[in-house]
C-alpha cells in the first residue's frame, strides 16, 4: 500500500466523520489523531452521558438504549475517559461507586441489568430478574481502570472474579476472549496474564474462533447467536503490536488481516458493522465508533 493510498484512508474517514459521526466521536478523532490540544472537548462530549448516580447512559454504547446506566455501558464510558487523559479519581470513582451498587455477590458486574428491560434493546441483550456477573463486562471494565492507578474497594473483588472467570474459561466466544485480553493487559499478576493469555490463544485456535483468511470465510464457523458474516479476525484479538495476543498470529495471518481491514472500508469512508442491525439508528450511531476503531488499528500496525 503506498503513502498516497494510507492518507486516502485518513482523509475519507475524516470526511465521514465530520458528515455522519457523533460529536463523541468527532471529538475523539481530534484527540486520537492530533486535531486537538488535549482532551477537555472529548471529555465534555462524554459528560452528557452521565447519569445523577455517576455512571453513563442514553445510548453511550449505541445497542444499550435509555436513560438507565448498565455496566457495559461504563466499560464504554471509562476507554473514552481513557483517550480524552482523564482516567482520574475525580472521573473513575464515581463510576466505581456505581458499579458497587450493582456488582454480585461473585465480586463482577453483569453485562446489563433488569433495569434496561423497559427499554429497547437488541434481541442478544437478554434482560433476567437477577442477572449473574461476566468476564464480558466486568474485564473491560477493569482494563482502564487497573491502568488509571486509582484505588477502590471495588477494584480487589471484580480482579479476583476475573480471575476466576478467565481461568474457567474453555468452551467460549470471541467477545468473551476479547474481555479477558482487556483484563490480562493490565492484570497486576503479569506471569499469570501471560500464561492465561497463551492457553486462550490455543483455546481460540482449537475452537475457530477467529477467521484467519478472509480470502474463505467457509472455513470459519460464526459463533452461535452471532450474525451471519460476523467474524472476528487477528487484529479484533490483538489490536496493537504489543498486545498479549500479537504472538498468536503468524506474521502472514496479522497481515491478511490488517489488509482486509483495510480493505474493509466503505465508499462513504466509514467502516460497517459486523453485528446484526436491529435498528437503523443504532447501526448509524455505531459505524462512526467502528471507524475510529480500524483507524486505530492500522495506524497502530503503521498502515496509516
Amino acid at each position: 500500500m503506498t503513502a498516497n493510498q494510507t492518507a486516502q484512508i485518513t482523509e475519507r474517514a475524516e470526511t465521514f466523520l465530520w458528515t455522519s459521526g457523533r460529536v463523541l466521536e468527532q471529538r475523539r478523532f481530534e484527540v486520537l489523531f492530533g486535531r486537538a490540544p488535549d482532551g477537555s472537548g472529548l471529555a465534555a462530549a462524554l459528560a452528557a452521558y452521565r447519569t445523577a448516580d455517576g455512571a453513563y447512559a442514553y445510548g453511550l454504547e449505541p445497542d444499550i438504549r435509555g436513560p438507565e446506566p448498565q455496566p457495559l455501558t461504563a466499560a464504554t464510558a471509562l476507554m473514552i475517559l481513557e483517550d480524552a487523559g482523564r482516567l482520574d479519581p475525580a472521573s473513575v470513582t464515581p463510576v466505581l461507586d456505581w458499579l458497587s451498587t450493582v456488582t454480585t455477590a461473585e465480586g463482577g458486574v453483569p453485562a446489563v441489568l433488569p433495569t434496561l428491560g423497559a427499554y429497547p434493546r437488541p434481541p442478544w441483550l437478554p434482560v433476567a430478574a437477577e442477572p449473574a456477573a461476566d468476564v464480558l463486562s466486568t474485564g473491560q471494565i477493569l482494563g482502564p481502570v487497573l491502568r488509571s492507578g486509582v484505588t477502590h474497594p471495588w477494584i480487589p473483588g471484580a480482579v479476583e472474579f476475573a480471575r476466576r472467570g478467565v481461568e474457567a474459561m474453555e468452551q467460549t466466544h470471541p467477545y468473551g476472549v476479547e474481555s479477558a485480553l482487556m483484563f490480562l493487559a493490565s492484570a497486576p499478576d503479569r506471569a499469570w496474564a501471560r500464561e492465561q493469555a497463551d492457553r486462550l490463544g490455543k483455546l481460540l485456535r482449537e475452537q475457530r474462533m477467529v477467521l484467519l483468511d478472509p480470502a474463505h470465510p467457509e472455513d470459519t464457523p460464526v459463533a452461535p447467536g452471532y450474525a451471519p458474516g460476523e467474524y472476528h479476525l487477528p487484529y479484533d484479538y490483538a489490536p496493537s503490536p504489543d498486545s498479549l495476543a500479537r504472538a498468536w498470529f503468524s506474521d502472514e495471518e496479522m497481515q491478511r488481516s490488517l489488509d482486509h481491514l483495510a480493505a474493509s472500508q466503505d465508499s462513504d469512508g466509514g467502516w460497517p458493522i459486523s453485528w446484526a442491525k436491529w435498528s437503523a439508528t443504532t447501526e448509524v450511531e455505531a459505524r462512526p465508533g467502528v471507524t475510529v476503531k480500524a483507524l486505530r488499528v492500522l495506524r497502530a500496525y503503521g498502515r496509516l
